[in-house]
């Protein structure tokens, strides 16, 4: 770490090789710094930052973020990470006795048990989706999804990017091909915003939630929700103030999930500092990053697999 030519901009311990940065991230210190220039502002007039200068600070924030991942500001919102929007979701969708909801083997233990969890409490039933692994192909993993489909299905849950194999998943052709039967798919994109280029818009999926403190480097706890015009009936998993909020200017949607009771805002409000920096790194951008990156995993596992005798798991 300590050889690379951007490290000084990390303040990870240069003793350790730092390989799993997928879990949760590391912020360079540009953006630490912003977060504590936020922070200092909030607590020299804490009533005056969150009562007059916090919102029009969170919509900046969104609508920088929006414009990285190919949507309108209007359908993001907020949240901490992905598992609460997973549950967010989950827990805004009413399900009956027989209705399925449709996961694979490889969802996120956090959110697979959120989907447990509501599934038993509404009597419905879960269905899992065995993905093949090794995999030659990405159709593979489209027609087992597919197949899995149902007369009962009322919900599919699907990672973008998987986290016990680092498989990237073709969502837009999943969500097509689900949503084409009259299935609502909940894409846990954890790992997809700053891994893999993002048009949530093109996506098209009913709900798309994903973290900015992995790839794009963000401070912890800073994620997304995106909700589909109409699907827009979501509500935060925390109910507080904006639930009988009368103004009309604003939408229930962000009236509720900007404001669940008094908390950190600085890791959401440190997203376009983390954007510009990361992206700033290399003469090419964002796509020259994801790209060297994506190279590097690559040139990584073909060291694995030579030492160890194995075929590549995946194309």
């Amino acid at each position: 770490m300590a050889s690379h030519p951007h490290a000084h901009h990390w303040t990870l311990d240069p003793d350790v090789a730092h390989l799993n940065h997928g879990s949760f991230g590391a912020c360079p210190t540009p953006v630490l710094a912003r977060q504590s220039d936020l922070r200092s502002r909030m607590e020299r007039e804490p009533v005056r930052f969150f009562t007059q200068d916090l919102e029009g600070l969170l919509d900046e924030a969104r609508q920088r973020l929006a414009t990285f991942v190919g949507t309108d500001p209007a359908r993001l919102a907020f949240v901490p990470n992905a598992t609460t929007g997973v549950n967010s979701v989950l827990r805004s969708l009413s399900f009956e006795p027989g209705d399925e909801i449709l996961t694979t083997n490889q969802s996120y233990n956090a959110c697979r048990n959120a989907v447990d969890f509501v599934a038993k409490q509404a009597g419905a039933q879960v269905r899992v989706v065995s993905l093949p692994f090794p995999l030659r192909s990405p159709a593979e993993i489209v027609e087992r999804i597919v197949e899995a489909v149902g007369p009962r299905t009322k919900l599919a849950m699907i990672d973008h990017i998987t986290s016990p194999t680092g498989l990237v998943l073709p969502i837009d052709e999943i969500v097509a091909k689900v949503q084409g039967q009259g299935v609502d798919v909940l894409v846990d994109g954890a790992h997809g915003p700053g891994m893999v280029p993002l048009d949530l818009d093109r996506i098209g999926a009913a709900y798309y939630t994903g973290n900015c403190h992995k790839w794009l480097c963000s401070p912890k706890g800073a994620g997304f929700l995106h909700v589909r015009d109409d699907r827009a009936a979501i509500r935060p998993v925390v109910i507080s103030h904006g639930a009988n909020n009368p103004r009309t200017e604003r939408s229930l949607y962000h009236l509720e999930f900007d404001w669940t009771g008094t908390r950190d805002f600085t890791p959401y409000l440190s997203i376009a500092t983390a954007i510009d920096f990361m992206g700033g790194l290399l003469p090419g951008g964002w796509d020259a990053l994801m790209a060297r990156n994506r190279s590097l995993v690559l040139e990584g596992r073909k060291i694995l697999a030579d030492a160890l005798g194995v075929p590549s798991p995946a194309p």
